[in-house]
Protein backbone atom coordinates (compact mmCIF):
# COMPACT_ATOMS: atom_id res chain seq x y z
CA UNK A 1 0.00 0.00 0.00
CA UNK A 2 1.37 3.45 -0.48
CA UNK A 3 0.37 5.64 2.34
CA UNK A 4 1.57 4.00 5.64
CA UNK A 5 2.68 5.86 8.97
CA UNK A 6 5.75 7.51 8.96
CA UNK A 7 9.00 5.55 10.56
CA UNK A 8 11.62 7.45 12.05
CA UNK A 9 13.69 5.48 9.31
CA UNK A 10 12.18 7.55 6.89
CA UNK A 11 13.72 11.17 7.78
CA UNK A 12 15.97 11.21 5.51
CA UNK A 13 13.71 10.43 2.32
CA UNK A 14 11.29 12.97 4.27
CA UNK A 15 13.77 15.88 4.64
CA UNK A 16 14.40 15.52 0.81
CA UNK A 17 10.64 16.21 -0.14
CA UNK A 18 10.62 18.91 2.43
CA UNK A 19 13.62 20.74 0.64
CA UNK A 20 12.46 20.19 -3.09
CA UNK A 21 9.22 21.89 -2.54
CA UNK A 22 9.32 24.91 -5.08
CA UNK A 23 6.44 26.69 -2.48
CA UNK A 24 6.13 27.31 1.04
CA UNK A 25 10.02 26.86 0.77
CA UNK A 26 12.57 26.68 4.27
CA UNK A 27 13.96 29.97 4.08
CA UNK A 28 17.07 27.90 5.99
CA UNK A 29 16.77 24.02 5.84
CA UNK A 30 18.87 23.86 8.97
CA UNK A 31 15.83 25.47 10.49
CA UNK A 32 13.92 21.44 10.66
CA UNK A 33 16.35 19.14 12.11
CA UNK A 34 16.06 15.47 12.03
CA UNK A 35 15.44 15.53 16.02
CA UNK A 36 12.15 18.05 14.98
CA UNK A 37 11.19 15.43 12.50
CA UNK A 38 11.06 12.29 15.11
CA UNK A 39 9.50 14.29 18.06
CA UNK A 40 6.27 15.40 15.57
CA UNK A 41 5.97 11.92 14.47
CA UNK A 42 6.51 10.68 17.71
CA UNK A 43 6.23 12.38 20.86
CA UNK A 44 3.69 15.20 19.76
CA UNK A 45 2.21 13.28 17.55
CA UNK A 46 2.05 11.18 14.24
CA UNK A 47 3.21 10.93 10.26
CA UNK A 48 2.44 9.31 7.12
CA UNK A 49 4.20 9.06 3.93
CA UNK A 50 3.09 8.24 0.62
CA UNK A 51 5.35 5.59 -1.42
CA UNK A 52 5.96 4.83 -5.42
CA UNK A 53 8.32 1.98 -5.76
CA UNK A 54 10.24 2.77 -2.59
CA UNK A 55 10.68 6.31 -2.98
CA UNK A 56 8.78 8.46 -0.84
CA UNK A 57 7.02 11.10 -2.47
CA UNK A 58 4.64 13.07 0.25
CA UNK A 59 4.16 13.50 3.85
CA UNK A 60 2.22 14.35 6.55
CA UNK A 61 2.46 15.41 9.94
CA UNK A 62 -0.27 16.30 12.92
CA UNK A 63 1.07 17.63 16.03
CA UNK A 64 -1.19 17.19 19.06
CA UNK A 65 0.93 19.11 21.45
CA UNK A 66 0.01 22.28 19.42
CA UNK A 67 -3.22 21.19 17.17
CA UNK A 68 -1.69 21.95 14.04
CA UNK A 69 -0.68 20.30 10.70
CA UNK A 70 3.01 20.38 11.05
CA UNK A 71 3.41 19.28 7.71
CA UNK A 72 1.87 18.25 4.33
CA UNK A 73 4.18 18.01 1.49
CA UNK A 74 4.77 16.23 -2.00
CA UNK A 75 7.96 16.32 -4.57
CA UNK A 76 6.90 18.62 -6.89
CA UNK A 77 5.69 16.75 -10.27
CA UNK A 78 3.75 14.65 -7.59
CA UNK A 79 0.88 17.03 -7.13
CA UNK A 80 -2.95 16.97 -8.44
CA UNK A 81 -2.89 13.45 -8.43
CA UNK A 82 -4.71 12.78 -5.37
CA UNK A 83 -1.77 11.74 -3.22
CA UNK A 84 -2.00 15.17 -0.99
CA UNK A 85 -5.53 14.53 -0.15
CA UNK A 86 -4.69 10.93 0.59
CA UNK A 87 -2.46 11.98 3.04
CA UNK A 88 -4.34 14.94 4.49
CA UNK A 89 -7.61 12.93 5.01
CA UNK A 90 -5.96 10.26 6.40
CA UNK A 91 -4.07 12.54 9.03
CA UNK A 92 -7.47 14.51 9.83
CA UNK A 93 -8.93 11.04 10.56
CA UNK A 94 -6.45 9.88 12.93
CA UNK A 95 -6.35 13.35 14.45
CA UNK A 96 -9.97 13.88 15.43
CA UNK A 97 -10.12 10.24 16.52
CA UNK A 98 -8.16 11.45 18.98
CA UNK A 99 -10.54 13.53 20.75
CA UNK A 100 -9.23 16.99 19.45
CA UNK A 101 -11.93 19.30 18.28
CA UNK A 102 -10.13 21.85 16.40
CA UNK A 103 -6.55 22.26 14.57
CA UNK A 104 -5.17 24.95 12.79
CA UNK A 105 -2.21 25.54 10.12
CA UNK A 106 -0.46 28.01 8.17
CA UNK A 107 0.70 28.32 4.85
CA UNK A 108 1.83 31.22 2.38
CA UNK A 109 -0.83 33.29 0.44
CA UNK A 110 -1.58 32.83 -3.20
CA UNK A 111 0.40 29.08 -3.14
CA UNK A 112 -1.30 25.85 -4.62
CA UNK A 113 -1.48 24.74 -0.73
CA UNK A 114 -3.85 27.93 -0.27
CA UNK A 115 -6.53 26.61 -2.66
CA UNK A 116 -6.23 23.23 -1.57
CA UNK A 117 -6.96 23.99 1.94
CA UNK A 118 -9.55 26.26 0.76
CA UNK A 119 -11.26 23.28 -1.60
CA UNK A 120 -10.99 21.14 1.91
CA UNK A 121 -12.98 23.04 3.39
CA UNK A 122 -10.70 24.95 5.92
CA UNK A 123 -11.81 28.31 7.31
CA UNK A 124 -9.41 31.15 7.05
CA UNK A 125 -9.17 32.63 10.91
CA UNK A 126 -6.46 35.18 10.09
CA UNK A 127 -2.85 36.02 9.66
CA UNK A 128 0.30 34.08 10.86
CA UNK A 129 3.35 34.60 11.15
CA UNK A 130 5.13 36.38 8.38
CA UNK A 131 2.02 37.15 6.34
CA UNK A 132 1.06 33.64 6.18
CA UNK A 133 -2.75 32.51 5.94
CA UNK A 134 -3.93 30.80 8.79
CA UNK A 135 -6.93 28.05 8.48
CA UNK A 136 -8.71 25.95 10.99
CA UNK A 137 -10.64 23.28 10.92
CA UNK A 138 -13.26 21.82 13.42
CA UNK A 139 -13.87 18.52 14.18
CA UNK A 140 -17.54 19.13 13.21
CA UNK A 141 -16.65 20.85 10.29
CA UNK A 142 -14.71 17.87 9.47
CA UNK A 143 -17.42 14.95 9.67
CA UNK A 144 -20.04 17.35 7.84
CA UNK A 145 -17.31 17.04 4.74
CA UNK A 146 -17.11 13.38 5.31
Amino acid sequence: MPIREARLADIPQIQFVRNQVKENVLSNPALVTDQDCADFMTRRGKGWVFEIEDQIVGFAIADLQDDNIWALFLLPGYEKQGIGRLLHDTMLDWYFAQGKENVWLSTSPKTRAEGFYRKAGWQETGVYGKGEIKFEMSRTDWIARK
